[in-house]
Order: structure tokens, then C-alpha cells, then sequence
């Protein structure tokens, strides 16, 4: 391609807008330009890279046989009220109703619209194992789109769905999935972190994310120094530790009876150490939490028999629109809300409001505690059930109890790990300290299980001809992300530089003048790289030399082939990754940059 035949629109400052690096060069570069908030539009060079992504990832999917769909982004909202997620998936959900008053969704994600067509087209045993995919739009209301189309409104995802007869089955696609994903990360050079992760709103088991280290990450992921063990915090567990005394002992139960103590104005962990001297590790902390759209069945849960439940689908996937918790914790420690949320089986939880806290203690904000608390049902972190000797809010205000003892004192609902893991808690495959970077999330693959063929009535009839559901799993990569953390990996003060497997071109030639035995060479030089199939620019601008070595610098393109008077019947050949250039006769220029393309995609591709 000719510059004079394409559209250079490159730009010297950097945005204000933009504050993070991919963001600056994918508008600088004329990658991409803003349409609105969170609304990109890619132009002729971006989305030249976007394809060679796109159709990297889509390599790799037939590579292990997924069968490419291609569904339409507006889909009724009736799939969504089967699966139940119509109220709960929340606010970032763009609904609409057309002229005929159909419920619509713009598609946020797949799940809905895959279960509902492999549902039609499945009867028998024999059609099992089926993995669909199809690289396609997505939109979702983030309230704060940020970081260009590191988090936009709209977007692209490559997402997938594996319906199965077994569980030994969908083990065995998981698999394909994970080395499949390793794959397309190593051929877009970039390098990712699999961690452990919560499958938050797409519910399902088994979850693994595809990081990339990021400093504006939106995630903190946990690392293991020695054994590799790597998990997102909202996934993460550690080894339980032994809570201690102000001296510095292990904590003992005591005989002691719980008592009132007075502490008037005292509601923090940090007042309360220091008016008693003694250490956060004593304290049980006692957080209400409103639980949105809980999923568990509380009927026999303390304080929630009045509780609305509501019913959609015919009796599928009950929820209550609303509840309180009360979450108890070592006072050292920080709730997890995603744990939290996850546990709960909710699509949100938050802390109460003061009127709702006040209301359910039956005192001011900072005196909770579950002791005698009967109004809603008690949730423990598991630190909380090997402490002894404890002080913990006396449900009044201004007032503690000292020498509470759980188990003997108070008696949780639900017990389980709901404490947020930090750099310096221990593994617990080895024991070693953690340290933690911020990442973003690339790619995230879910054993789903149930969730969606049982509430949506999805059936195959087996061996002995008896109805069986099949059991799901489900496999995205953000294609827009993976574009965007691909120049956050590779890039430099002078612009971005393209891995040669998604550069938009491979090598750019620059004539320093397009004229006499410059473009004479430059454009013998051009014809011989086409021929042998290398994507190649020709920079046939009258611009000064320097505005097209920055505009290609800028643009990234791997191998940079310049030609000058001065130099001929040699020319300058230089790779974007490297500050070393050389002199090369201009008959053997285009075979020497075709053999450096070809060795560099063997190198990402190999």
C-alpha cells in the first residue's frame, strides 16, 4: 500500500483526554478516533491490527475445533428473564423496547443467546460435545468509561460455549481452552499471568483469568514467589495465620462469661485499641451488608422469614430482591465483598445505610455484633472462628462486650473464607509471603456447570433414551483490550511498536524524496516485498524526511527501509525494536527485511 492510498492521521500532541499510554497512541497514531463516551471508531491502520487479532484468536479457536456462530447483538429480552439474570445482571445492561413493545437487550454477553440456539437444535447424546464461538459487539453501561477501549461502552469479545454431556468432558475442553488462550497470548507477544478468579456475575465453578500486568489495573492479582501459585484478590485464600495477644502469644479460650464494658465514643478498630490497650486481632468486626438479589434459600434463616421471594421462569432461580447480613470478621482484616457476593449468591452487595444498620443492632453506627443478634442472619469469616477471648459490639450504643467466645457465645449461619488476601498473608501451598501487582483482565474461561441449560430447559436424550441437561462452560478474550495491551507492552517515547504479528504493516519503505533513483529504488524495492507476500507501506508523501520517520515510528511499523542519495546503491535498514541500523545494497534490501518478518512471526508463532 501507498501512503497516498491510505490515511495517515497522526497527531503531535497527546490528548488530554487520555492518561494512560495506549490510550495517548492509539489516538496519536490514528489507530482510532472518539465518537462519544466511551464510543470508539477504528481507523484504516487500527483496524488493520484489530483484524490480525481478531483473526489470530480466531485461528486458535478452529485450531481446536469451536464451530464460529454469529449471533446478533439486539436479542429478545425474554432469553434473559429464562436464565433469571434480567433483574439481577444490574444497571450496565442496555435495555429496549421496539414498536411492537418487545423487551430488547443490547448483548452485554452470550450466554442467553447460545443456550437458547444450541436448546433448538439439540435432541440427542450423539451431538454432544458441542463448542460454539463467534467473535462479535458487545455492549455494557459502564458508569465510568475510562482508559479508551481499555474500558468502553462498546466493544468486541471473542466469546465461547461448550455444552457437554459429562463433567470429565467439559474438564477436557477447559483444557483446550487454557493452552488455546496461552497460545494466542504468546502469538500477540503479549505476556499474561494465569490467576485464579471469581466468575462474579457469569456465575459457574472452575474460573481462570488471563492478566496482564497494568499500572492502572483494575485488578490486584496475589503472587506466589516460590511455588507460582497466582489468583485475583477476589479470588485469593492464604494460609490461615494464629491470631495473638498485645504480647504477642497465641490467643486462649477463656471460662469467662461475656460482659458488658462501657466505651463511651468508642466505635473504630483504632479507638477501641487504644482505649482498651490491646491489638485489632482481639476485635470481631461486625459489618452489615444489603444484599442484592440473593440467590440462597433464607427461609430458615434467623430474622428473614417476612423476606419477599421472588419467582420468575416458573419457579427457576428464586432471588430475593433484598436482605441484611451481618458479616464478622478479625479486626485486622477487610471483607472481600466479591467473596461476599459470591458466597450470597448475589449480584451485588454493599454496607447498609446508618438508618438500616441502627435498625437491625438497635444502636448508633459502630457497636454491631453478633452476639444475641437474632434480626438477620450472622456470616463469619473463618479467622473469626479460631479466636478467643474476644471483644466485639454490645449491640448498644456505647457499650462492648469483652471475653466473647465464638462457637460458645454466638453461633454464625454461614461460616466460610470471606477475608480480602494481601501481599505479606502466606500461600497455602507453600507457605511463602505474597507480593501483589494490578492487572487487567485479558481472557477468563468458566466452568458454568448448570446455571443456564437448567433454568433455561436445555435437554438431550441419552443412551437409554432419558432426558439428561447438559452441563456448560464458557471462554471469552476482549478483543479491543488485548489490541490496547499490546501497545501498554510495546511501545517507547517515539510511538508504538508493533509485535510483527498484528503490525498493521510489516515494513515501511521511506524515500527521502520520491523522486529520480530514490523512488526508482524505493518502488523496486516495494514490487519485490509484495511478491513474496510481505505487508508493505510505501511513504510516497512530498513530506520533509523527518515528519514520515516520526509518523512511522508512531505507527510502529517493525522494519523501517529508508532510501536516500546519499547512501544509494546502499539503504538503511532499521527494526523499530532496536536503536541499530545498517547498510544494505538495495538489491538484497527486500529479501533482508522478508527474512526478518518471516523470523519474527516464526518466533510468535512457533
Amino acid at each position: 500500500m501507498k501512503v497516498s492510498e491510505t490515511m495517515i492521521s497522526t497527531l503531535r500532541e497527546v490528548p488530554a483526554e487520555a492518561v494512560i499510554a495506549s490510550h495517548q497512541l492509539m489516538l496519536r497514531a490514528g489507530i482510532m478516533r472518539k465518537l462519544g463516551n466511551g464510543l470508539f471508531a477504528y481507523l484504516p491502520f487500527g483496524l488493520r491490527a484489530f483484524r490480525k487479532v481478531e483473526n489470530i484468536i480466531r485461528e486458535e479457536m478452529d485450531n481446536i475445533g469451536a464451530m464460529e456462530f454469529k449471533q446478533p447483538v439486539v436479542v429478545p429480552g425474554d432469553i434473559w428473564k429464562e436464565s433469571g439474570r434480567w433483574e439481577t445482571m444490574g444497571p450496565g445492561m442496555l435495555k429496549a423496547v421496539n414498536r411492537v413493545d418487545q423487551e430488547l437487550v443490547v448483548s452485554p454477553t452470550a450466554e442467553e443467546a447460545f443456550t437458547a440456539i444450541i436448546r433448538d437444535e439439540l435432541s440427542s447424546y450423539k451431538q454432544l460435545p458441542i463448542v460454539a464461538y463467534q467473535i462479535n459487539t458487545k455492549y455494557r453501561d459502564e458508569i465510568r468509561p475510562r482508559y479508551g477501549v481499555m474500558r468502553g461502552r462498546e466493544f468486541t469479545m471473542k466469546d465461547a460455549y461448550s455444552f457437554h454431556t459429562t463433567q470429565e468432558s467439559l474438564d477436557e475442553t477447559y483444557e483446550k481452552f487454557a493452552k488455546a488462550y496461552r497460545k494466542v497470548f504468546k502469538r500477540l507477544g503479549l505476556s499474561v499471568i494465569p490467576v485464579r478468579a471469581d466468575s462474579g456475575a457469569m456465575g459457574g465453578s472452575g474460573s481462570e483469568e488471563f492478566m496482564v500486568e497494568s499500572v492502572i489495573g483494575d485488578d490486584t492479582l496475589i503472587l506466589c514467589p516460590k511455588c507460582g501459585y497466582a489468583a485475583n484478590t477476589e479470588k485469593a485464600a492464604c494460609a490461615p495465620d494464629t491470631p495473638k495477644t498485645i504480647d504477642g502469644t497465641p490467643q486462649k479460650a477463656t471460662d469467662k462469661p461475656y460482659n458488658e464494658i462501657a466505651t463511651p465514643n468508642v466505635k473504630t478498630i483504632e479507638q477501641l485499641t487504644d482505649f482498651l490497650k490491646t491489638t485489632p486481632q482481639s476485635f470481631i468486626k461486625t459489618l452489615i451488608y444489603h444484599v442484592i438479589n440473593s440467590e440462597l434459600d433464607l427461609s430458615k434463616a434467623p430474622g428473614c422469614a417476612q423476606l419477599k421471594r421472588v419467582t420468575e421462569n416458573g419457579g427457576a432461580n428464586p432471588y430475593y430482591p433484598d436482605s441484611f447480613f451481618a458479616v464478622c470478621i478479625r479486626g485486622d482484616l477487610d471483607v472481600n465483598e466479591a467473596k461476599l457476593a459470591a458466597l450470597l449468591k448475589a449480584s451485588e452487595v454493599e454496607l447498609a445505610s446508618d438508618t438500616d444498620v441502627e435498625r437491625i443492632t438497635g444502636a448508633a453506627v459502630g457497636f454491631a455484633g453478633p452476639v444475641k443478634l437474632s434480626t438477620v442472619p450472622v456470616v463469619a469469616d473463618e479467622t473469626v472462628m479460631a479466636m478467643h477471648d474476644c471483644i466485639t459490639g454490645g449491640l448498644k450504643t456505647d457499650v462492648h462486650f469483652e471475653h466473647v467466645e465464638p462457637n460458645r457465645d454466638f453461633t454464625p449461619y454461614i461460616t466460610a473464607d470471606v477475608r480480602t488476601v494481601v501481599a505479606g498473608d502466606k500461600c497455602p501451598h507453600c507457605g511463602a509471603e505474597f507480593y501483589s501487582k494490578k492487572g487487567n483482565e485479558l481472557g477468563h474461561i468458566f466452568k458454568l456447570g448448570y446455571k443456564y441449560t437448567k433454568t433455561m430447559n436445555v435437554t438431550y436424550l441419552d443412551e437409554n433414551g432419558k432426558q439428561q441437561i447438559p452441563t456448560m462452560g464458557c471462554y471469552g478474550i476482549g478483543v479491543d483490550r488485548a489490541l490496547a495491551s499490546i501497545i501498554e507492552e510495546h511501545h517507547d517515547d517515539n510511538g508504538i511498536i508493533w509485535p510483527m504479528s498484528v503490525a498493521p504493516y510489516q515494513v515501511a519503505i521511506i524515500p527521502v524524496k520520491f523522486e529520480g533513483a530514490m523512488k526508482e529504488n524505493a518502488l523496486a524495492i516495494y514490487e519485490e516485498l509484495q511478491k513474496a507476500g510481505i505487508e508493505v507501506l510505501l511513504d510516497d508523501r512530498n513530506e520533509r524526511p523527518g515528519v514520515k520517520f516520526k509518523d512511522i515510528d508512531l505507527l510502529g511499523i517493525p522494519v523501517r527501509i529508508v532510501v536516500g542519495d546519499k547512501n544509494l546503491p546502499n539503504v538503511e535498514l532499521k527494526c523499530r525494536n532496536s536503536s541499530e541500523m545498517q547498510l544494505v545494497p538495495a538489491k538484497d534490501a527486500a529479501a533482508k527485511a522478508a527474512e526478518i518478518v518471516k523470523a519474527e512471526l516464526a518466533k510468535l508463532n512457533g
